[in-house]
């Protein structure tokens, strides 16, 4: 279903109707542009643990990996060790995968980098956001990644990143509000489509 209305008399993404985290992750924060570096690095490592897995499995476990994470500052997750590695393998609280700890440690190392060259992780990745995009009428509207996803994706592994596919990447855009893809009919979109020109302009001003 396209888009379902709620007991509050709001239509909303199919998708974010049911489930009460869902509701609140769909109302309060998907699609909303952020240009936080802080935000943007959680974002694309929970976008690479949820791989494989559903996106409400990390949204119930977003706490814990928020506060063994070091709250995803890039500079204090880059300075975790070996003894990290295996501390984070043995809390139930979170995805136990090594390769992926592993990815997200050496990724935050790379944030450095980029914010050298750009300015920040924003920066960055706000230059891959496409321009403006038709609503999509339903769900055979949307792809399981577009151009700029794939040219992020590829960039940021020429770069040494990991777990960054063109899948992970624009599930990380459409999150972050690079790319709007809240329903046409969703009461969210036309808040979201205000926050991502608001976001554009202040690049390109």
């Amino acid at each position: 279903m396209t888009t379902v209305v709620g007991p509050d008399g709001l239509a909303r993404c199919g998708w974010g109707a049911g489930d009460d985290l869902y509701r609140r992750y769909h109302d309060e924060e998907w699609g909303r542009a952020s240009d936080d570096d802080r935000e943007l690095f959680e974002k694309l490592v929970l976008e690479g643990f949820q791989s494989g897995l559903a996106w409400i499995t990390i949204l119930r476990k977003r706490e814990r990996f928020r506060e063994v994470f070091a709250g995803f500052e890039p500079e204090d997750v880059a300075g975790f060790g070996e003894a990290d590695v295996a501390r984070l393998l043995a809390d139930p609280g979170i995805v136990r995968h090594r390769g992926k700890i592993e990815a997200a440690i050496s990724n935050a190392g790379r944030v450095a980098a980029l914010r050298e060259e750009y300015g920040s992780l924003a920066a960055y990745v706000w230059g891959f956001a496409p321009g403006d995009r038709p609503a999509p009428a339903g769900y055979g509207d949307l792809a399981a990644q577009i151009p700029e996803s794939r040219a992020l994706a590829a960039d940021l592994k020429r770069r040494g990143w990991r777990f960054v596919g063109p899948t992970t990447v624009y599930a990380f855009m459409q999150a972050m509000g690079l790319v709007n893809d809240h329903m046409a009919g969703c009461w969210a979109r036309a808040e979201c489509e205000g926050l991502r020109r608001t976001v554009l302009a202040g690049r390109t001003g």
